[in-house]
C-alpha cells in the first residue's frame, strides 16, 4: 500500500471551544448540571417570524440551487440594510451570500489573497481567521494587542512589522474582547491601508450587538475594504449557515467564478427565512438589552471575586478575563472549573496562541436566568479558597 499522508494545508490548530463544548456535553449526558458560558450562539433560536417564513417556504418555494450569489431578494434586501442602518450605498451586484461568514472568508481570501501572500491578524482574535489563511498558504503575520489599545491593532503597531504586507484583518466588534473601533481610529487604519496596497478585511458579524455608540462600518470608511457578516449572531440563525459579503468591485468576478464552483448557491431555505429575520429588529434589539443585562450580571460577579482585568465589552457579547492572578493556565483553570461546578468557559489559547494561557472568555448570550445562575455560581467559585492553586 502507498504511504498516504493527510495534506500539510490540513495542518491546522483544533478550535478549543469546541472541546470544551463537547466535555460540557459528555457531563450533560452523566445526568450532571452544566452551565453553557464557552459558545458564542444566542439563546433562544431564531426570531418566530424566521420560522413562519421557513415553514411557507417549504410548503411553497422551489427549494433548488439559488444563483451562486443569492436570492435577488435577499440581495437587493441586504443593499438596503447598509442604506437603512449606515446611510451607505451599496449596489445589490456587490453583495454575495455565502453558506455563513466561513463561506465568505474562504471565498473572499481566495479572491484576494495569493500563497505566500502576508495578512495581518491581530490577537487576540477569532481563531478561523488565521487557520483558513494558513490552509490557503497565506503567511499569518499576528499583532500582538492589549490593553492601552483596546485589543485593537494601531498605525503604530502595523508600522512596527517587518517586511510587506497584502492585507489586514479587522473585526469591530470583536470576539473574544467585545472591543470596538471607534470611527477615528478605523478611519486611520483604512487611510493606512490605502496608502500601503494592502487589502482592508473586516468582520462585521457583531453589528447590531452593542452597548453604547453604534458600530461603524468599515465601509463607509474605505469602500474598497471586503465585508463580511453573518445572520447567525444579531439575527439568532446560527445553524442556518448563511452570510453574506460585501465584495470589492475589482474581486466580484473572481468571487463569483469561486463561488460557483466551491458551493454551488448557499442553502435555499435559509435564504427565504432570512428575508423574514431583516424585518425583525424589533424583536432583537430587545435580545441586546437582555445581552446587556447578562453582561454586567456577570461583570459584577467577576468584580466582587477580584477579577476586574477585563477588556471593555463594548459589544458582542463576550467577556475576555485575565486570569493570570489565579496562578495556573487557562486550559487547567477551565477543565478544574467545569469539573468542579459544571461552568463551561473557553480558555484564551483559541483565540491567541502566544498569551492565551493567561486569559479565558465568557460568552454571555444566553438566557438571562442560566446566565444569572452561571454568574453567581462562579462568583462563589472564584471566592473559595480550594478554587485557588495552593
Amino acid at each position: 500500500m502507498p504511504a498516504f499522508r493527510p495534506a500539510r494545508r490540513s495542518a491546522v490548530a483544533p478550535f478549543t471551544v469546541m472541546e470544551v463544548l463537547e466535555a460540557a456535553n459528555r457531563r450533560a449526558r452523566a445526568g450532571r448540571p452544566v452551565h453553557h458560558l464557552e459558545i458564542g450562539e444566542p439563546g433562544g433560536g431564531p426570531p418566530a417570524a424566521v420560522l413562519e417564513a421557513a415553514r411557507a417556504a417549504l410548503a411553497d418555494a422551489p427549494l433548488g440551487y439559488t444563483e451562486a450569489l443569492g436570492l435577488p431578494a435577499l440581495r437587493a434586501r441586504l443593499a438596503r440594510l447598509y442604506a437603512e442602518r449606515y446611510g451607505i450605498t451599496v449596489p445589490a451586484e456587490r453583495i454575495a451570500v455565502t453558506c455563513g461568514a466561513s463561506g465568505a472568508f474562504v471565498l473572499g481570501f481566495l479572491s484576494a489573497f495569493d500563497p505566500g501572500d502576508r495578512v495581518a491578524v491581530a490577537l487576540p482574535a477569532y481563531p478561523a481567521y488565521r487557520n483558513i489563511l494558513r490552509a490557503l498558504d497565506v503567511e499569518v503575520v499576528t499583532l500582538p494587542t492589549g490593553p492601552e489599545s483596546r485589543f485593537q491593532p494601531t498605525v503604530a503597531a502595523l508600522e512596527g512589522l517587518a517586511g510587506p504586507l497584502s492585507g489586514l484583518v479587522l473585526q469591530s466588534p470583536a470576539n473574544p474582547t467585545g472591543t470596538m473601533l471607534d470611527p477615528g481610529a478605523l478611519g486611520r487604519l483604512a487611510d493606512w491601508c490605502r496608502q500601503r496596497g494592502v487589502r482592508l478585511v473586516a468582520d462585521e458579524i457583531y453589528h447590531g450587538i452593542t452597548y453604547g455608540a453604534p458600530a461603524t462600518s468599515a465601509l463607509a470608511l474605505a469602500p474598497e475594504a471586503l465585508i463580511v457578516n453573518s445572520f447567525s449572531k444579531y439575527w439568532c440563525m446560527t445553524g442556518w449557515r448563511l452570510g453574506w459579503a460585501v465584495v470589492p468591485e475589482d474581486l466580484v468576478e473572481p468571487f463569483t467564478r469561486l463561488a460557483q464552483n466551491l458551493f454551488i448557491a448557499p442553502p435555499a431555505i435559509a435564504q427565504y427565512a432570512a428575508l423574514a429575520a431583516l424585518e425583525a429588529h424589533g424583536e432583537l434589539d430587545r435580545r441586546v438589552e437582555g445581552y446587556r443585562r447578562n453582561r454586567d450580571r456577570l461583570l459584577e460577579a467577576l468584580a466582587r471575586s477580584g477579577l476586574e482585568r477585563v477588556a471593555p465589552p463594548d459589544g458582542a457579547f463576550y467577556l475576555w478575563v485575565d486570569i493570570r492572578e489565579r496562578g495556573e493556565p487557562a486550559t487547567v483553570f477551565c477543565r478544574r472549573l467545569l469539573e468542579e461546578t459544571g461552568i463551561a468557559l473557553t480558555p484564551g489559547v483559541d483565540f491567541d496562541p502566544e498569551r492565551g494561557e493567561g486569559w479565558v472568555r465568557l460568552a454571555f448570550a444566553g438566557a438571562e436566568a442560566a446566565v444569572a445562575e452561571a454568574a453567581d455560581r462562579l462568583a462563589a467559585w472564584l471566592r473559595a479558597p480550594a478554587s485557588r492553586l495552593a
